[in-house]
């Protein structure tokens, strides 16, 4: 494989992105194995970036090191999609009713526009809008909190919900599902009905949570 040059800044983050894309898109497969070594020669730098960039990702639980047999991708499970669902819970319940009073209208009555027109598209077999959309509501409204803490414990675990849907956690039934959730989260920001907007937040929580569990269970999730 040809080297792919790297500027000397911040080598170990531009590394760390770079694998959680091959990981979070399928490049490398759940439970392939990563060697540093190799990752070292591709990038031309030395193994300490390397080693930076894979101790964030087993911090991030995206890869996982066996004593004696090296460094792999993780293979994810129903224990993980619990844990990441419902440490969102915990975080978008608060961000929403902080976001609920303060995120501006237009900005409200914009995702929910899209929201609606990422449905119609998935009604058409294309999901990327779908998952623009679902991505961008969930960022701005913890975004919205201006709590750079939230902001980070949010960010942690992206890319485990992108690698999730890549391995197929996502179909019509659910994105229509995750959509109706999204309208009632934004239509009760939107009535600046905090209550609300944080049950509904909760539900969506939930419900993601468990449709994970049984995609994963029915083996529609490929791990």
């Amino acid at each position: 494989m040809a080297r792919t040059a790297l500027v000397v800044e911040s080598i170990a983050d531009q590394l760390y992105t770079i694998l959680v894309e091959r990981i979070t898109t399928g490049v490398f497969a759940p439970g392939s194995r990563l060697d540093p070594q190799a990752v070292a020669d591709e990038f031309g730098v030395s193994r300490t970036p390397v080693r930076d960039a894979l101790a964030r990702l087993e911090h991030d639980q995206l890869i996982e090191t066996r004593p004696r047999s090296g460094t792999f991708v993780a293979r994810p499970g129903t224990a993980d999609v619990r844990e990441v669902c419902q440490l969102r819970k915990g975080i978008e319940w608060v961000a929403t009713g902080l976001a609920t009073s303060v995120m501006p209208g237009a900005q409200i009555a914009d995702l929910r526009a899209e929201a609606v027109e990422a449905l119609a598209a998935v009604e058409k077999g294309d999901f990327e809008p779908f998952f623009h959309s679902d991505f961008r509501i969930h960022r701005e409204i913890v975004a919205a909190t201006g709590n750079e803490r939230l902001v980070r414990a949010r960010s942690s675990v992206e890319p485990f919900v992108a690698w999730l849907r890549i391995l197929g956690a996502t179909g019509p039934h659910r994105a229509a599902g995750s959509t109706k959730r999204h309208l009632e989260i934004l239509d009760a920001m939107a009535a600046r009905d905090v209550a609300a907007a944080q049950a509904a937040a909760a539900v969506h929580l939930d419900e993601v949570e468990e449709w994970t569990v049984a995609d994963m269970d029915s083996h529609a999730i490929s791990t």
